[in-house]
């Protein structure tokens, strides 16, 4: 496999970074929607949340992952540290998965359900069990998918536990 100029791994690591940092704030923004859904007692507020919460899932939470994916395994192919040569890529490559489950499916399912419920007339949608269970999934989802994404920026940062069968650590320059 043909490797990368330095300049073409920087920008390519950049976009990476950029779209992982787009992840990361949607999460965040999905996290304060939440909680401000749960606190409001303004019905069209209430609604919003999870209104806009929905779009975001739709398009900017499967286009920054699927983004983050194929930049991430465009670096470990196309230079030294590979897809399997280091246990702390393969720990982010699980927490990716992870992400892609929870991002792209869980978030669009469960902001859907939720917009549904929260658009039946009157309280009956959220005052429904149904609702209950969505939301508190939605909340685990939130929750596992920030703690997620802060665990592999902490492991693209120390880069713990060696490589694969003694394999020395590559040079990036």
């Amino acid at each position: 496999m043909k490797k990368m100029t330095v300049k073409q791994r920087k920008w390519l690591l950049t976009l990476h970074l950029l779209f992982s940092a787009v992840m990361l704030g949607t999460a965040v923004i999905f996290l304060f929607l939440s909680i401000t859904a749960a606190v409001t007692e303004d019905e069209g507020v209430f609604r919003a949340c999870y209104s806009i919460m929905h779009m975001l899932s739709e398009k900017t939470v499967r286009v920054s992952t699927i983004a983050t994916l194929v930049t991430g395994i465009m670096l470990s192919v196309w230079t030294p540290w590979g897809l399997l040569k280091y246990y702390w890529i393969i720990v982010k490559e699980i927490l990716t998965l992870l992400l892609v489950i929870l991002g792209p499916v869980g978030m669009y399912y469960w902001t859907l359900q939720a917009v549904q419920y929260v658009s039946e007339p009157g309280v009956q949608g959220i005052l429904s069990p149904e609702f209950t269970v969505n939301n508190v999934q939605l909340w685990i989802g939130i929750i596992l998918q920030i703690v997620s994404l802060a665990g592999v920026f902490v492991v693209s940062v120390f880069k713990p536990w060696g490589a694969r069968r003694g394999g020395a650590r590559p040079s990036l320059k």
